[in-house]
């Protein structure tokens, strides 16, 4: 499992009564492309992609509920976020939420993460049945604004980061199976809602996106998103594996 590696350059924290973040020491899970199996499905993501040509997307936003996730003796894994590229293209400018389970226990934090780079934790503290709003921006010359804030308590977070090779040649909001070696087992986190989801300032229907299923090998369904309306849509837990 990717590190957590250290970073002192362009972050910004602007929140009151910062909790306790997972330590320097702990791991975290990479937030990879999409993994296709054919049109709609993928073993990686569920949820809504637009796709379009190089440089049609610069801007993309949403809101979602944090889940509770479900654990037993099983080490199973989710992230909730929205970005730019990753259905089409090699990169992924995202940042978002997890809940993950392991020991039994589960476990919730935020990050931010330009793949490939690795991803680092943001210093805000994620709490199920808190909404969270994200948004990433492309602000030029190869920089990207990401933003998050808790819309319970006001917490927020900002970094602007630099990934040149990125195309912004599709925008999403997604549930992930996030991946160590290979896609991790998919946390139980029952429903997780999506809303307001905007890509350049317009609703992300308006783009006509793809719904994505996510699926395991043998193709049964591991999480499924409803219908989208707007920018409001919800993706249901179905299986870890």
């Amino acid at each position: 499992m990717k590190r957590l590696k250290a970073f002192l350059g362009l972050v910004t924290l602007c929140a009151v009564g910062v909790g306790a973040a997972p330590s320097a020491a702990s791991g975290i899970s990479a937030h990879p492309p999409i993994t296709r199996v054919r049109a709609g499905t993928s073993t990686n993501w569920s949820g809504y992609a637009a796709s379009g040509s190089a440089g049609s997307f610069t801007n993309v936003a949403g809101t979602w509920t944090q889940p509770s996730v479900q654990c037993n003796s099983q080490s199973t894994y989710s992230a909730y976020w929205v970005g730019i590229d990753g259905d089409t293209t090699s990169t992924v400018e995202q940042l978002g939420t997890e809940g993950d389970c392991s020991n039994g226990s589960a476990r919730y934090y935020a990050w931010f993460e330009m793949y490939p780079h690795p991803g680092y934790y943001a210093p805000i503290t994620v709490t199920p049945g808190h909404s969270y709003h994200a948004s990433v921006s492309f602000v030029g010359a190869g920089s990207y604004r990401l933003t998050l804030a808790d819309t319970n308590t006001g917490q927020s977070f900002a970094t602007t980061q630099k990934l040149p090779s990125a195309k912004r040649a599709s925008a999403e909001a997604i549930v992930e199976a996030p991946s160590s070696g290979g896609v991790l087992p998919l946390a139980n986190f029952g429903t997780a809602t999506f809303a307001g989801v905007s890509a350049n300032g317009a609703a992300l229907a308006t783009f006509n996106p793809e719904p994505i299923t996510m699926v395991n090998s043998s193709g049964a369904v591991k999480a499924a998103p409803s219908a989208i309306s707007g920018g409001n849509f919800s993706v249901k837990w179905y299986a870890s594996t």
